[in-house]
């Protein structure tokens, strides 16, 4: 019998499931950023980018994301989220600049939303990037990890400091 979830006993990938188990109250938050030029920065804090306001266009993408996680990610489950946020920091630096995105996802179920958390930030991100492109082509995109989680039988979880 295999310890992998998501490989039956005759090492076939399969979806793990969550029928059995008891819907609980499940958060996740996640973060990235992207780093850019301090123009480039300035652009977007101004609304002055090409493609027009930067962040409201990577918020809608980035929930639209999240609520399309289960056809993106191999055997994740579909979800039903309840909620979706991102949230963006300027951050500033000795002639650079970088933007922070920050997704929670929550909902009432039977498995996590860290998923669903990390492709809202990654697509948030991406957005940002395609939207300022034409400013600075060599953006970095990083760091994008769990930062906590709660919900379910493995209980609440926050990455260290």
């Amino acid at each position: 019998m295999s310890s992998l979830t998501h490989i039956d006993d005759e090492g076939a990938a399969r979806m793990v499931d969550v029928g059995a188990k008891a819907a609980t109250a499940r958060r996740a938050v996640a973060s990235g950023r992207i780093t850019m030029g301090a123009d480039v920065l300035a652009a977007i804090r101004e609304g002055n980018a090409p493609k027009g306001d930067v962040l409201s266009a990577a918020r809608i993408a980035g929930i639209m994301a999240a609520k399309r996680t289960g056809e993106l990610i191999p055997l994740c489950h579909p979800l039903g989220l309840e909620a979706v946020n991102i949230d963006f920091d300027y951050e500033d630096a000795d002639g650079s600049g970088a933007i922070r995105a920050t997704a929670t996802a929550s909902l009432t179920g039977k498995t996590g939303v860290e998923m669903e958390a990390m492709t809202a930030v990654s697509v948030a991100l991406l957005t940002i990037y395609d939207m300022a492109k034409a400013l600075d082509k060599g953006m970095v995109i990083e760091g994008v990890r769990l930062i906590a989680k709660s919900g379910g039988k493995s209980g609440d979880w926050s990455a260290p400091a």
